[in-house]
């Protein structure tokens, strides 16, 4: 039974991997965003407190996505190659080169998500 489970829970976690790479593109989200950087990212690439890369919980890795700060209206796109954020409410952490593109700083900021495509 417990292989059975296991063999079940494989194909859903495949079917939900293929539904969002076919959808990445149509995504929107609004949230908030957060700051982070060093150590390695999950896809295994060093987090640089200099590029344009965030971390979002669901978009797949290589995903170039528009990141609009609602207040100043400044955007900038990012590439995701993390997980996270992993706080209630926010929906991307953004390196701090992309946080100060924005004008967010260091703190949180509401911002408006737009999937532009893949690498």
């Amino acid at each position: 039974m417990l292989n059975f489970v296991r063999c079940v829970a494989a194909l859903i976690a495949i079917f939900a991997v293929a539904t969002i790479s076919t959808r990445a593109e149509a995504f929107s989200q609004s949230g908030i965003a957060s700051v982070y950087s060093g150590g390695r990212t999950a896809n295994g690439e060093r987090a640089h407190s200099g590029g344009l890369t965030a971390a979002h919980k669901s978009l797949p890795f290589g995903t170039r996505v528009l990141v609009t700060h609602r207040k100043t209206g400044r955007s900038v796109v990012v590439r995701i190659n993390d997980r996270g954020p992993f706080v209630r409410g926010r929906v991307i952490d953004l390196t701090p080169a992309g946080a100060r593109a924005i004008g967010m700083g260091y703190g949180i900021a509401p911002v408006s998500l737009a999937v532009l495509g893949r690498d």
